[in-house]
């Protein structure tokens, strides 16, 4: 966090207090009795010899901070300084290693000959195999026209440089891991900006069928160009959203606002069996998403399915954040939570309660139970976690975000507008998938001018909200960077909370291609909680592996229970031994949670009778809709 105070460059632990504590006068005051503590006491020694320490009476604090505010605006919030730092630090160690150097100017002749061979073997035969082929998931130069000369070489020239620059980001002596994975991945940034497939003249897809239409997919993709313009300078969403309308399209499953407060609304949905499972169900979803990404469409909504299967389910609905909320902080929003399991008691009283967190919601959800554990709150009955991180020391490329000097550039953007934007937050996550969610999407709409068809998960993280500056800032320093919460350092209230102290059963989900939260990571809940846990590792990435209702073609999962006195399995000796089976992952939930499920009841009504807890407006409530 910030600090305060006037600086000084003398070491205050080598000069003495300026009063002893043997000094008896001064403690009892002057000699006629009168208490002058405070009074004419001069200042420590210190601050006396700096005459020249002023107040920052010129405001250069603020005006450091409007410099980096403004110019985040052009870099989407990703720090340049940072970038810079580590390019310097990287570039003269690379200098001074002539071991790397003369190993890279072989790698480059190598390639170079590789990549001659190649050309004249494919000019004899244009079917020959190629000198290197692109990875699993770079779906750039899959059609069979990049296989043609001279579209041939050209991409494996890009793939070469690709790999030589890799080479060259890594194994040098003096950078650390992180500042080599900066390198690489900003290397890479650059590449795929320059990549053949991003052009029509080394693109031969699309240069096949800009002839062929005589340059009319050109014409449509400018138009498609200003359309996407016009609709981000004025806030509006992208082209087909509107054909995925809250409570009209999706979050359409029957339910009421029960409670409203500054932070959240909570809904409660109807009943859709005759008796229902005792303990209701609070869902926790992540403050930087709607909450319908449990709520989608009808058919592949999580809500209304553990709904149709006897669960009376209360979710929260987080507001969307404005300036005027800058100063609210995690506490807050756990204060939030708290208060929504109050109302779910008041609903459906002398019951614990399941609970289940999603991404962030699940972290904040899992400092709240380790909190309810050390303070002997036993309203829980069992804890679901979906896509969540409690370990934070291996996020992945995340972490390439997240450093001093990023977070101190992020603090003071939020500091002049008051929360992290939309734009600025998706900025990250998009870069972290370049190739399928910019330059995709950039080759197919505007290059070849076709649109790609709007559908309701897309639509949804379109719809995105902002965090608080004061929250936002205390979770990237004290949850993300320091990792206090799988420390058991992280305090709430005054005194630290340990996950080890959880002692409820646990349901952990996590994806194989999680970029947000890698699964690894997730895995760790292992070695910080100290009770049973079912880990389930599903296919798919970080939203759609959660959207993964029955009868999702190609849908794959791995599960495993591991008992509080069971020995630790490394996650790829538990990925080893626990069986794939097909299918989607929901209706193991579902059979844990009746597990630890006392029974059945006649479903609760919708809110209580009167009071703060009233049922008031239809699902999917008002929050929803702020923008």
């Amino acid at each position: 966090m910030e600090q305060t105070g006037t600086e000084t460059e003398t070491d205050a632990t080598s000069i003495p207090p300026a009063h002893s504590k043997d000094d008896t006068s001064e403690q009892q005051g002057a000699p006629n009795g009168e208490d002058r503590a405070g009074l004419d006491a001069e200042p420590p020694e210190f601050e006396r010899s700096a005459p020249f320490e002023t107040p920052d009476r010129y405001s250069t604090k603020s005006i450091d901070r409007a410099t980096d505010a403004h110019l985040a605006r052009f870099t989407l919030g990703v720090s340049p300084y940072g970038l810079a730092s580590t390019f310097f630090t990287w570039g003269v160690h690379l200098m001074g290693a002539p071991g790397k150097q003369a190993q890279l100017i072989e790698k480059a002749v190598r390639k170079a000959a590789r990549l001659a061979v190649y050309a004249g073997t494919a000019a004899r035969n244009p079917g020959c195999d190629p000198c290197i082929e692109p990875l699993a998931h770079d779906k750039r130069f899959k059609d069979e026209s990049w296989q043609r000369w001279p579209y041939n070489l050209i991409y494996q020239n890009f793939l070469l440089t690709q790999q030589w620059w890799y080479n060259a980001a890594r194994d040098i002596d003096g950078v650390s891991d992180r500042e080599e994975q900066v390198v690489s991945f900003v290397t890479r940034q650059m590449l795929d900006l320059m990549s053949p497939s991003n052009f029509i003249a080394t693109n031969p897809e699309v240069a096949a069928e800009t002839v062929r239409q005589g340059g009319a997919i050109l014409l449509h993709g400018w138009q498609n160009f200003v359309e996407d313009w016009e609709r981000a300078v004025s806030g509006k969403l992208p082209v087909g959203t509107e054909n995925y309308l809250p409570g009209r399209d999706v979050a359409v499953t029957p339910g009421k606002v029960v409670f409203r407060n500054r932070l959240l609304e909570l809904i409660q949905y109807a009943p859709a069996t005759k008796k229902v499972k005792a303990e209701p169900l609070l869902i926790i979803p992540a403050w930087i998403m709607k909450y319908y990404i449990l709520d989608l469409s009808p058919e592949n909504s999580l809500v209304r399915y553990l709904v149709e299967q006897g669960y009376t389910v209360f979710i929260a609905s987080w507001r969307n954040p404005t300036a005027e909320d800058r100063d609210m902080g995690v506490a807050d929003y756990l204060k939030a939570v708290d208060d929504a399991m109050d109302a779910v008691r008041a609903i459906v009283p002398d019951q614990k309660i399941h609970a289940l967190g999603y991404c962030l919601g699940g972290t904040l959800m899992s400092a709240k139970a380790a909190q309810m554990a050390r303070d002997g709150d036993d309203r829980l009955a069992t804890f679901t976690s979906l896509a969540t991180q409690t370990d934070f020391e291996e996020p992945d490329e995340l972490q390439l975000f997240i450093s001093e000097s990023e977070v101190s550039f992020l603090e003071n953007m939020m500091w002049d507008q008051g929360y992290l934007d939309t734009k600025q937050m998706a900025g990250a996550f998009q870069l972290l998938r370049s190739v399928d969610l910019i330059w995709s999407r950039y080759v197919h709409e505007y290059l070849m001018g076709r649109r790609q068809e709007m559908f309701d998960l897309m639509a949804w993280n379109a719809d995105a909200t902002r965090m608080p500056y004061k929250m936002h800032s205390e979770y990237l320093r004290h949850i993300f960077m320091n990792n206090e919460l799988a420390e058991g350092q992280y305090q709430i209230g005054g005194s630290p909370v340990a996950i080890s102290d959880i002692d409820i059963p646990l349901f952990c989900v996590s994806t194989t291609s999680d970029h947000v939260a890698p699964w690894r990571s997730v895995y760790k809940l292992h070695l910080l909680a100290d009770t049973d846990i079912t880990f389930v590792l599903t296919s798919g990435g970080h939203n759609a592996g959660i959207i993964s209702e029955p009868g999702h073609a190609g849908r794959t999962y791995r599960i495993s229970t591991t008992g509080r006195d069971d020995p630790y399995q490394a996650p790829d000796a538990w990925e080893a031994a626990a069986e794939e089976q097909q299918g989607s992952w929901w209706p193991e939930l579902v059979g844990w949670l009746d597990k630890h499920s006392t029974g059945e009841t006649e479903p609760p009504r919708l809110g209580a009778r009167s009071g703060r807890f009233k049922a008031n407006d239809d699902a999917p409530g008002s929050y929803v809709f702020q923008k």
